[in-house]
Formats: structure tokens, sequence, C-alpha cells
């Protein structure tokens, strides 16, 4: 599990929400817009879209908003241009930054991208800088209610490719292509999927401590504050304890 999804797991463990609901239902409106734009506006032949509305109607989103956010990704209502851009990046201490963004105006976004890297003792780098370090790949979380002996074999079946651990949750990595017939076979054994996406995943992660662990952070989360992000991934590993105190 990265060092990201392992914080991401500690906020939400805490009841921790995003910081005002209308950024959450921005982002996921974005996402919507997007995956309608790009693979029709029917969720049926389109996975990505079905997926974001899932998600939408998890956060309560109204009805009238997810079919608003699908009529301008296919045109049928008029919307903003946005396009979506990968920044990649360097943190304290090293650690490689991926930040996912849909914006309407590049120049700005990179603008302000650029100053929340600098004042969080970090740098936004070229295009490929860091991207090799991560690979593409289905995540799913389930409880770990049972053992992970049991769920390995379940999710081997399923079609995953792989299992990690993680206190009271286990992650099921799947091939960006295999991921919808893992999660619909996974549903059908009668998993409780808690989150499930296609994310950029760390090859390996780097060990950080102290201040450095302290100043990653608080990059993470300051990225996570601007309303044209939607995902931040970053390669590293900081000890559960060091991140349960920090969030307090």
């Amino acid at each position: 599990m990265s060092g990201h999804s392992k914080w991401a797991t500690i906020k939400r463990a805490k009841g921790a929400k995003d910081a005002a609901r209308g950024r959450l239902f921005s982002r996921i409106i974005k996402e919507i817009t997007i995956a309608a734009r790009n693979g029709g506006g029917d969720p049926a032949g389109n996975p990505r879209l079905r997926l974001a509305i899932e998600k939408a109607k998890s956060a309560n989103m109204p009805a009238d908003n997810i079919k608003r956010a699908i009529q301008r990704g296919t045109g049928e209502l008029e919307g903003q241009a946005f396009e979506e851009v990968m920044y990649e990046g360097y943190g304290p201490g090293g650690v490689a930054f991926l930040v996912e963004v849909i914006t309407d105006n590049r120049n700005r976004t990179v603008s302000e991208l650029r100053h929340i890297f600098s004042r969080n003792h970090g740098n936004l780098a070229e295009t490929g800088a860091v991207a090799w370090k991560f690979e593409r790949r289905g995540v799913i979380t389930v409880p770990a209610d049972r053992s992970e002996e049991d769920m390995m074999m379940i999710a081997l079946d399923a079609g995953a490719e792989d299992l990690q651990t993680e206190d009271d949750s286990y992650e099921i990595y799947t091939a960006p292509t295999d991921f919808e017939t893992v999660r619909a076979a996974l549903l059908e054994k009668g998993l409780n999927i808690t989150e499930a996406s296609i994310q950029m995943v760390p090859k390996t992660t780097m060990k950080v401590v102290g201040k450095e662990a302290e100043a990653v952070l608080r990059l993470v989360e300051a990225l996570e504050e601007h309303d044209d992000i939607q995902n931040v991934y970053a390669d590293f590993d900081i000890d559960t304890e060091v991140m349960e105190s920090l969030n307090r």
C-alpha cells in the first residue's frame, strides 16, 4: 500500500471529511463530465462513467446534478472546457509526486501548483521525471473481515493480481483492463467494497521520518485542498503511528 493510500485510510478512519462538501461534489462532477465526454453518456457501456456515478451516489449527490454533469460531457448542455493533465514533482526528501488535475485553465493551475510545491519545500518537475516510478493499476479496498488466506484465494479467483493487508482492510490490485471484471466478481461473492478506483501506484516506496515526514504530509494536504486537483499520488512510506500522531 502506498504511503498516500495509508494516509487517506487513516483520515477516513478518524472521520475526516473533505474540507468543503462543495469541493467533493465539484471533483465528482468534473470526473462525470470528462468520463461522459470521452466514453459517452451511457454508464452501461462506459465503466469510468459508471464508477463516477456510483461515487456520486455514495456522496449523496442529487440525481439532477449527476444528469447535468453527464449532459455537459455529451454536449447536450453548455459547460466549461475541462482538460485532464498529470503533473509531476518532488516533495521534501525527494519524494515523488504525481498530481492528477482536471482544469479549465491550465496556465492558472500550473502556476498555483508551482506555488504550493515551492511553499512546502518541493518543486514541480518536467514531464517524465517521476512518472516512471508509478504504474496504473486497479485498486479495490475491502474490510479485513476474513483471513488473509481466504481473501487472497477469493481475489485471485476473481482475476486480481495481488493483495496487500493494511490494518483493518485489504487492498486488492488488478490490471486496469481487468478492474471492472474483478470488481463485479467480488460484488457477486458478497464482498463489501469500500473504495474502488484506477490509481497510479508507486512501484517502490521510500521511507520518510521526522520533520521530513511532517513536511511531506503538509504538502499532500495543501495539494488536496486545491479545487482543480482530483488525485494526489506519492511514493512515501511513513509509519502508521507517525501519521496518526500528525493527524490528531
